[in-house]
């Protein structure tokens, strides 16, 4: 199978200690990695405000996970953080192709500029002897 990018973002609940969050953290790293993932980065983004309320609570411990795999390995995340208590809420995005569409449509971009500026008219300045004219 090809390898995909996967971002995967979960709401930790806000009352839960940080070294469990943390262990969390290393437990999803570590499940990624034994169903043959490879976790690219791991940002602990923090407690921010919820933009609705989530069990009655109005902040949440937000993570976000960049993932290199098949997507067996987010199968089996996924199983696993719907039956976890302290996660809140997630979610899992395939980037891949639409940062390959990024790219290319950049690619044509900067492609276009550079043929504009290879046309554009060469403007003389002018001389010290003329601007002292005037």
């Amino acid at each position: 199978m090809a390898l995909r990018t996967y971002e995967v973002m979960y709401i930790v609940d806000p009352e839960t200690p940080v070294d469990r969050i943390e262990k969390l953290n290393e437990a999803v790293g570590k499940l990624v990695e034994k169903e043959g993932g490879e976790v690219v980065r791991m940002d602990d983004i923090g407690l921010k405000n919820l933009a609705y309320p989530i069990q009655k609570k109005d902040t949440g411990h937000y993570v976000l996970f960049e993932i290199n795999g098949t997507g067996q390995e987010i199968l089996e995340l996924e199983r696993r953080m719907r039956v976890n208590d302290m996660i809140m809420r997630y979610i899992t995005v395939r980037v891949d192709e639409d940062r390959r569409k990024a790219a290319a449509i950049r690619d044509r971009r900067e492609a276009k500029n550079a043929k504009r500026k290879s046309f554009a008219p060469v403007v003389e300045e002018a001389t010290t002897e003329e601007a002292a004219a005037e």
